[in-house]
């Protein structure tokens, strides 16, 4: 995760690895049952790419606004020309500039009223940290970026909870199995 203006990212938690000959606690799901799982913001790949919605920083309101109205998503994503994130707007600022007298829907550009104040994450962070900070923060949708901050596709908080959820019983379905003497499947 990373803010717009912050340069520093925080790296996810390494679980210890058991020495030699040590065996595996049956709370820890095997490398497998592990690789399903969407701990990471791209374990949910698939769904964030079909949420995200871009245009480029000269699009008038209008087509922003063509956007948001056909999608379940209330944020857009601001490109420059080399197809980089360098800003989003968002339907409250959209109805705001609106509302306020302050744009135009035939004549103003993206550019000229998207926020340069966001958060991000990358396809490497940890879901359960970024909807963390999400929650923190407040934030429904998050951008996620590449490394050359290209928009890849927009995390949605109640996406990755359901991953989350997904996870979490598939990892007590697996313990269950394991305790009762099936073994993983």
């Amino acid at each position: 995760m990373t803010d717009h203006t912050a340069s520093e990212r925080r790296g996810s938690p390494r679980a210890m690895e058991p020495g030699p000959g040590a065996a595996e606690p049956p709370h820890v799901a095997s490398a497998e049952a592990r690789a399903m799982s969407p701990e990471l913001v791209g374990g949910i790949d698939a769904v964030a790419r079909s949420r995200l919605l871009t245009v480029g920083i000269d699009a008038l309101l209008v087509e922003v606004a063509h956007l948001l109205s056909g999608s379940q998503i209330s944020m857009v994503v601001v490109c420059d020309a080399s197809g980089a994130m360098v800003g989003l707007i968002t339907e409250t600022i959209l109805v705001r500039q609106l509302g306020a007298g302050q744009a135009s829907f035939f004549t103003t550009r993206a550019g000229s009223v998207m926020t340069r104040d966001y958060t991000v994450c990358s396809a490497a962070d940890s879901l359960s940290e970024v909807l963390a900070m999400m929650h923190q923060r407040g934030l429904i949708h998050v951008p996620v970026v590449d490394v050359d901050h290209r928009p890849t596709g927009v995390v949605n908080a109640r996406d990755g909870l359901r991953a989350l959820l997904a996870a979490g019983n598939q990892e007590e379905a697996l313990l269950r199995n394991y305790v009762m003497g099936v073994g993983y499947q």
